[in-house]
C-alpha cells in the first residue's frame, strides 16, 4: 500500500505535544512530510526550546508512525524551534518581588561541591546575555566565592552610587553581566569564618543594598548542600525557580536528589526548573565522534525522570571549559564550538521552563523562619 501525506497526518491525529493541548497536526507543528518509498521524513516545528519536550515529541511521533506503518523501513524526524520562542521569557514578571526591576530570580544549586555549579552559572549567565537578556549574578557562595575569577573581575571593587536619597553598591559588569560577590570584599587568601547570621547579613546587603537596575534574570550561585544560607536566601527573596546541577555518578545524584527535595518541600515550594548534568561525557579532541562516560551514563537524566522534573541538558568534560573558567572568559563565549552549543541548548531549556513556570504557576513567596522549642520551622509568609 502506498503511503500518502494525508495518511501520515491522519495517523498522528491523536498524538499531542506536551503542554500544547492539541494534536501534532492541529498545532501546526507537523511540516514538510516527505515520502520516499518505504522511508518517511518529517519536520516538527515547536514553540518551546525545552529539550525534554522535543525528545518526547520525537519519540511519540516515531512510535505512532511505526505502529501505523509497520512496513516503513526508516523514519527521520527533524525538530526545530520557532525563533521567537525565547522572547516571552521577558514576561510576565514575578508579582510582588522585593527588588524593583528584576523580573526573574533563578537559584542555581547543587547537592554537593565539585560538580561545576559555578561554572554552569557563569556560562548560563553569558549565554542569556548573548540572547539579548539583561542578566545579573549574585555569588551567594559566601565561603567559596569563585564567580569573580570566572568573570575576570577578581581585582575589581564595587563603587558606590547615589540612588535617590540612598547610596548603593554598583555591581561590577563584564561580558554584559552584572556581578556581585563577597569575593570583592575579602583578600584572595582570606578565609571567611562567619556564623550563619553574619553570612545572612552580608547576603542581604548584596541583595538589597545594590543597584541592579533592570534585569530579566538574576542568577543566584548558591553554596553546595542544603543549609542556613539557602534558607536565608529563600527567606529574603521570592525565587522564580531553581536549577539543580549534578554530575552523573551516584554519589552526586544522591545529594542532587536532596537538593531537589529541599525546594519541593511543602513549606518552601520553589519550582524546580530542572536538572542539568555537568561532566556528562568526555570527547577527546583527536576523536571528536567518541564519547567516554567517565562518571556514568545519563545519571542526571534518569534522576530527572524519577523525580518528574525536566532534564535541562548535558555539558561534556572539555579542557577548554576549565581553562576558560581559570582565565575569566566563560566557555560559552567561544562562538560556534560544541561547548558553546551545549551551553546555548541548556540556556534555551532554562528559558523555556521559566516561561512555562510564569504562565502556569502562581508567584513564589518568600518564606519565613521561626524557632520553636529549639528547632527551626519553615513557613510561608
Amino acid at each position: 500500500m502506498k503511503i500518502t501525506k494525508q495518511d501520515v497526518i491522519k495517523a498522528l491525529e491523536d498524538i499531542s505535544l506536551p503542554g500544547a493541548g492539541k494534536s501534532v497536526a492541529e498545532s501546526g507543528a507537523l511540516q514538510n512530510i516527505n515520502i520516499f518509498g518505504t522511508e518517511l521524513e518529517i519536520d516538527l516545528v515547536l514553540t518551546t526550546p525545552a529539550l525534554h519536550i522535543r525528545k518526547r515529541a520525537e519519540s511519540d511521533v516515531k512510535a505512532q508512525l511505526e505502529k501505523e506503518f509497520p512496513k516503513v523501513t526508516k523514519i527521520n524526524i527533524h525538530t526545530r524551534v520557532e525563533k521567537q520562542a525565547v522572547e516571552s521569557a521577558k514576561a510576565p514578571p514575578i508579582k510582588g518581588k522585593p527588588i524593583p526591576g528584576i523580573q526573574n530570580i533563578i537559584a542555581v544549586a547543587s547537592g554537593k561541591g565539585g560538580v561545576g555549579k559555578s561554572t554552569v552559572t557563569a556560562n548560563l549567565a553569558v549565554s542569556l546575555a548573548q540572547m539579548g537578556f539583561k542578566v545579573g549574578v549574585l555569588d551567594a557562595d559566601i565561603y567559596g566565592p569563585s564567580i569573580p575569577i570566572m568573570f575576570d573581575v577578581a581585582n575589581e571593587k564595587p563603587l558606590s552610587v547615589k540612588v535617590g536619597e540612598r547610596s548603593k553598591m554598583k555591581p561590577i559588569e563584564n561580558y554584559g553581566v552584572k556581578v556581585l560577590s563577597i569575593g570583592f570584599f575579602t583578600a584572595p587568601d582570606q578565609a571567611v569564618i562567619w556564623r550563619g547570621p553574619m553570612a545572612a547579613k552580608a547576603l542581604n546587603q548584596m541583595i538589597f543594598d545594590a543597584h541592579w537596575g533592570e534585569l530579566d534574570f538574576l542568577l543566584l550561585d548558591l553554596p553546595p548542600g542544603t543549609g542556613d544560607i539557602h534558607l536565608s536566601i529563600m527567606q529574603s527573596l521570592p525565587i522564580t525557580g531553581a536549577v539543580v546541577v549534578s554530575t552523573p555518578q551516584q554519589v552526586a545524584l544522591a545529594d542532587a536528589r536532596k537538593g531537589v527535595a529541599m525546594f519541593m518541600q511543602d513549606s518552601i515550594q520553589v519550582p524546580v526548573l530542572g536538572i542539568a548534568e555537568n561532566m556528562a561525557y568526555f570527547t577527546p579532541e583527536e576523536l571528536p565522534d567518541n564519547k567516554y562516560y567517565i562518571f556514568g551514563r545519563e545519571g542526571a537524566r534518569n534522576l530527572s525522570k524519577d523525580l518528574a522534573v525536566p532534564f535541562l541538558g548535558e555539558i561534556p568534560i572539555v579542557q577548554s571549559i576549565r581553562e576558560a573558567g581559570d582565565l575569566g572568559r566563560p566557555a560559552a563565549l567561544q562562538q560556534a564550538t560544541p561547548v558553546q552549543k551545549a551551553f546555548e541548548s541548556l540556556t534555551r531549556n532554562v528559558v523555556a521552563e521559566v516561561v512555562a513556570r510564569n504562565e502556569n504557576l502562581p508567584e513564589t513567596q518568600a518564606i519565613k523562619i521561626t524557632t520553636m522549642a529549639g528547632c527551626s520551622a519553615v513557613n510561608k509568609k
